[in-house]
């Protein structure tokens, strides 16, 4: 089975699955990823009918082929996400992704992995890393199946798990690890929503830092923010014109580096220039 891993993944943003009437607000957000919400904002005496809604609206709707939605499912470990997945998988969906939360062991990704090979689906994994224990199985777990296309950094969760206040210093640690499996593993990562509506600025600030530690992109609250977002992931003109030129000089090379501007490239750079033309299609 081969995926398609590579895509523009700036930014995403919630819509609850118990109410399909909001999928088009979250479709025309401009958000790369919409992800349809089974788990935290979902009341339990509503996850059966969320799930219900859900798998009704994805058999119903028509979504653009560029964007990519995921459906967020309640912790593999628990009573709903087991009732999620055998819902999803026995829904006749060619579902393109499933978001799993609260990960954390490798095993738990190997176990829904066969899962959905039995079914033989397609369906990606986005894999969110919320807690410590998480943390301290993170390079086995973003390794455990060639299904995962993504990992997200669930910080409010993760400061939790680590009984420290939720702010950038705080969580750096954990940020640079969990980027720094996502690049061992050759995968996207994406950092938490900002929560503050009212601070755009603070906003941009740690969108910014975020995007210089190595994250691909970062989640929203509100469509509001997705402008901002995009703007800070989205490469620059002449990143994308170098992108562009690194590629077509590897093309043309029997070698694994090649020399440009009187630069010395090597191979390894050639999947981040690839994502940023991904980004550069998308936005054309």
């Amino acid at each position: 089975m081969e995926l398609q891993k590579l895509t523009a993944r700036r930014s995403f943003i919630f819509t609850p699955g118990l109410n399909p009437e909001m999928f088009p607000k979250a479709i025309a957000s401009g958000a790369d990823m919409v992800c349809i919400e089974l788990e935290d904002g979902i009341a339990i005496k509503d996850k059966d009918k969320a799930r219900e809604n859900t798998i009704s609206a994805l058999k119903s709707t028509n979504f653009s082929n560029d964007l990519e939605i995921v459906v967020r499912v309640n912790c593999q470990r628990t009573k709903f996400g087991l009732l999620d997945l055998e819902a999803l998988v026995s829904s006749n969906i060619n579902l393109k992704a499933i978001m799993l939360p609260k990960v954390q062991t490798p095993d738990e990704i190997e176990f829904i992995d066969n899962l959905l090979s039995d079914c033989g689906l397609e369906t990606e994994l986005h894999v969110i890393m919320e807690t410590n224990q998480a943390l301290e199985n993170i390079y086995d777990i973003a390794i455990s199946s060639k299904r995962i296309a993504a990992l997200y950094f669930g910080g409010v969760d993760m400061a939790a798990d680590l009984r420290c206040k939720n702010n950038w210093e705080n969580l750096l640690f954990a940020r640079s690890k969990i980027v720094h499996a996502a690049a061992r593993a050759g995968i996207d990562v994406l950092d938490v929503p900002y929560l503050d509506l009212n601070d755009m600025d603070g906003m941009k600030k740690e969108a910014e830092l975020a995007k210089n530690l190595g994250f691909s992109g970062k989640g929203s609250i509100h469509p509001k923010q997705i402008g901002v977002l995009n703007e800070v992931f989205t490469p620059s003109k002449q990143e994308i014109e170098n992108a562009r030129k690194v590629i077509n000089q590897f093309n043309e090379s029997d070698s694994g580096l090649v020399v440009i501007d009187g630069k010395l490239i090597e191979k390894p750079v050639l999947r981040e220039m690839q994502r940023k033309l991904a980004i550069a299609d998308r936005i054309t």
